[in-house]
């Protein structure tokens, strides 16, 4: 049985989703961002159970088709900023459209209608709070960090960066209060 679990966009909502299951005596073969398949079906008494604990931690089980697509489009483009190694060198729709098996029209159509922007604003956003970690971590130059999520060059992040931001990377990374935001909280931060 699959259950779908909003806001589940971290590492660290895996481990709590599995936690929680483990703690309620419910059986899962696999948990991924925001989907958990269970070995068995629950009763609407175990579901709404379960819920409440979720929603203790700020997540929440859904049936509605829209919000679990939405949900899946978000998980597909957090997986692919801040966990794959490097960014595929394939256009954002055409990654997001094979990975969800939707036609890519459609799934922007829907994202904008139930969120309010864009998913290449979702994309950007995400991109810039990656290379906020990045230069917080100081490993890599900023050529390597926009080779690492694909921009065509420097320029291009550093002008996507100062408009998301307001600062240039290098001030930011000078700055002492380089404040970041949480991945689930990332959303519209320009116009």
């Amino acid at each position: 049985m699959k259950l779908y679990i909003k806001y589940m966009v971290s590492m660290r909502c895996k481990l709590v989703v599995q936690a929680t299951l483990d703690k309620l005596g419910l059986d899962h073969e696999r948990i991924e961002l925001g989907e958990v398949e269970l070995k068995e079906a629950i009763t609407k008494e175990q579901w709404n159970e379960l819920n409440s604990a979720l929603l203790t931690v700020g997540l929440e089980l859904t049936d509605n088709r829209k919000a679990i697509l939405i949900e899946r489009v978000k998980t597909v483009i957090i997986d692919l900023v801040h966990y794959a190694s490097d960014i595929p060198k394939i256009n954002n729709s055409n990654y997001i459209s094979e990975k969800l098996h939707y036609d890519y029209t459609y799934l922007a159509n829907l994202f904008s209608e139930v969120t309010g922007f864009t998913i290449e604003k979702y994309i950007i956003n995400h991109k810039i709070e990656r290379v906020k970690e990045l230069l917080l971590y100081d490993e890599l130059t900023l050529t390597q960090i926009a080779n690492k999520l694909n921009y065509s060059s420097v320029a291009h992040l550093s002008a996507q960066f100062k408009k998301v931001t307001g600062l240039t990377p290098s001030l930011y990374k000078q700055l002492s209060f380089n404040k970041r935001t949480a991945l689930e909280d990332v959303g519209v931060l320009t116009s």
